[in-house]
């Protein structure tokens, strides 16, 4: 399986801290769903002030082609993306469009 982490920022305000925290305790059978259907095996959202850090596992047929396809494609996820975005805010140095940040892997500590 392979490991992917992101960070995105959320306007660094309590009340829309608060919402966003709150929409992630009902996420929507839909979105879940999306998820797993691009073979997603794991994903979770950490917050620390009002960065968020993501972790997602992903199975042999995971792509960010393909997963981004089918979200074009799914008015429900597209509707999700569109109310999350209005509690978001880009890195300074994400790229133009672009809300998650891919993170590079720079330790691990194993055997």
């Amino acid at each position: 399986m392979k490991r992917y982490c992101f960070a995105l920022d959320l306007q660094n305000d309590p009340a829309i801290i608060a919402q966003y925290k709150a929409h992630h305790l009902r996420v929507p059978d839909a979105i879940k769903k999306s998820i797993r259907d691009a073979d997603i095996k794991l994903m979770d959202i950490y917050l620390t002030g009002n960065r968020l850090f993501m972790i997602m596992e992903v199975g042999e047929e995971f792509s960010f082609e393909k997963k981004a396809k089918m979200d074009a494609s799914n008015p429900q996820v597209q509707e999700w993306e569109e109310l999350m975005g209005r509690l978001q805010k880009s890195l300074p140095w994400a790229p133009p469009g672009e809300k998650w940040v891919r993170m590079d892997h720079i330790f691990s500590l194993s055997d």
